[in-house]
């Protein structure tokens, strides 16, 4: 059922508040949903299929390959990590693929099979790159899509789970910001854009499932809502936070204007796509071994130094020489978006640039989601479990969010019962704010953050670029921090806010790391450093209490 709208500062229960209704919090709370007594309240910024898991293309990496094996899976994604990623975490994840990928089917999720020789159908697989092997689980090529359509219908079955779009926190409510002297998470502040009003709403745990922050960056394949709310509430209110100089370029987002955002799917590659400059001529072999199926990272950078080098506005990737029918069959939402643009993939090839795609580092979380708070979790994209490293391998995401949900739903499972009735929270106090008559301030500062985050903090960085942002950050800190005491909250401010406070979060990062590894590539140390076993990047805030 849906929330309806309120009272100014009502107070509400629940015992599980599940901040973000993607792939990570609507599993999480299909799965807590059966244990009837359990009051769940799902909170999405915008509608239910604005997250990034609705615009998912290629899938979910799960071993149903005879072929394949979970340790070559294992293998494939400790490479792809570039030595930072957990081994205990890589190997509890993966060997969750056909459990996760089950799960969904019973979800009603339908993936695409094949009739094998025998005259039985079983799973299609695509492959991507950094996979050895066939292992992309998928629907098409548009498996969020999906999967986000079923887990919706699913959630507006239970009772017990109350789905509110158009909910936007503005601040988490943690026992020390009320003055209690042990810490503990309490609930959250969230407004209801609807109708304009911000709630006081309390809850035994919070789970944050609220994605990335591409959009960070001038170019992104994300939607719009992907502005690194939770990372930065959590900091905030006190989590340490890991790798955020880590943030995934997708080599191949559809360059034109009228798509800045549409995403050409790895899967693409995988089948036999080929990268080529404007005279057709490829050049992937005089970056990596792998060509058109190394990692993202390798292939991301050769793109750019193709563009820069050359002068042009893009690459192209070709797929022409596959069937029509073959290219319909696999790619019907890539093929029919860029005919829509006068682009015939299958006689044609698709003009393609990098763009910012995943957030790979974010709040540091243990095996169970669990974060420095007590109470408070971080499952998906948000966190940094140590499943990804330096680079996340195509399609391991969507299965992190299952496999963690289901870590989170134990843990809570376990403790739930043992936790007091939440306690009522003191309202929102907007005494000494006005409406806002500078709105113009807000779109301005998202503008310039933007760009110089793609200009200085982008595919290649050095100490200079690093440097300059950091000087043009503090500059932005202070206006938004001036304009947010001073004014009511929007939705607009509160992502701003957010988009800052990551932004600084990339940039200590990536001042902290004298090497290049993985994303993060650095022409001032242009080297991995192998002198010393790898370190993960982690920044602490003033007010952690561990």
């Amino acid at each position: 059922m849906t929330q309806q709208n309120s009272p100014i500062n009502p107070q509400h229960n629940y015992d599980v508040l599940i901040i973000g209704s993607g792939g990570a919090g609507l599993s999480l709370a299909l799965k807590l949903a059966d244990k009837d007594f359990i009051r769940i309240g799902v909170l999405s910024k915008f509608a239910l299929t604005e997250g990034s898991t609705f615009y998912a293309q290629g899938g979910i990496s799960a071993v149903f390959d005879e072929q394949d094996s979970l340790e070559s899976h294992i293998e494939d994604t400790l490479i792809s990590g570039a030595g930072l990623c957990d081994p205990e975490i890589v190997r509890l994840t993966v060997s969750k693929g056909r459990q996760s990928i089950e799960w969904l089917r019973g979800q009603g999720v339908n993936f695409t099979e094949e009739r094998t020789e025998n005259g039985t159908r079983q799973l299609h697989l695509h492959r991507e790159g950094g996979h050895s092997h066939r292992r992309i689980v998928h629907t098409a090529d548009a498996t969020g899509k999906a999967v986000s359509l079923s887990l919706i219908e699913r959630a507006r079955e239970h009772a017990n789970i109350d789905l509110l779009e158009n909910h936007n926190v503005v601040e988490l409510i943690t026992a020390k910001k009320l003055g209690e002297s042990a810490q503990r998470i309490r609930g959250a502040y969230v407004l209801d854009t609807a109708v304009g009003n911000i709630k006081a709403i309390a809850a035994k745990i919070v789970v944050l499932a609220t994605g990335g922050a591409s959009k960070v960056y001038l170019y992104s394949t994300n939607p719009h809502i992907s502005t690194g709310d939770g990372i930065a509430q959590a900091w905030r209110a006190g989590c340490r936070v890991g790798n955020m100089e880590f943030m995934q370029f997708h080599p191949t987002c559809l360059y034109h204007p009228s798509a800045r955002s549409f995403l050409i799917s790895e899967a693409v590659r995988g089948e036999g796509g080929r990268l080529i400059l404007p005279d057709g001529s490829g050049f992937m072999q005089r970056y990596d071994e792998r060509l058109e199926l190394a990692p993202r990272d390798i292939v991301a950078r050769a793109i750019d130094s193709e563009i820069k080098k050359h002068g042009i506005d893009c690459v192209y990737l070709d797929i022409s020489h596959k069937t029509k029918d073959f290219i319909q069959q696999h790619f019907p939402t890539i093929y029919q978006q860029c005919l829509a643009l006068d682009i015939d993939i299958s006689k044609q090839p698709i003009p393609v640039v990098p763009a910012a795609h995943y957030t790979c580092g974010g709040i540091m979380t243990d095996s169970h989601a669990r974060t420095d708070i007590p109470g408070l979790y971080a499952i998906g994209e948000v966190a940094c479990t140590g499943l990804h490293g330096a680079n996340r391998m195509a399609s391991n995401s969507l299965l992190e969010c299952l496999v963690f949900a289901e870590r989170a739903n134990e843990d809570i499972r376990r403790i739930i019962d043992t936790l007091p009735e939440p306690t009522a929270l003191p309202p929102w106090d907007e005494s000494q704010v006005s409406d806002s008559d500078e709105e113009v301030v807000i779109a301005h500062n998202w503008d310039e953050l933007r760009r110089f985050m793609w200009d200085y903090v982008g595919i290649v960085r050095t100490n200079k670029r690093l440097s300059r942002a950091m000087r043009r950050l503090e500059l932005l800190k202070e206006e938004i921090a001036e304009y947010y005491g001073s004014f009511r909250v929007t939705s607009d401010l509160l992502e701003l806010r957010s988009l800052v406070t990551v932004a600084e979060l990339i940039i200590r990062c990536a001042q902290q790391r004298k090497e290049s590894r993985g994303l993060h590539y650095t022409r001032d140390y242009p080297e991995t450093d192998d002198s010393r076993p790898p370190q993960n990047t982690v920044l602490t805030p003033d007010n952690y209490h561990p």
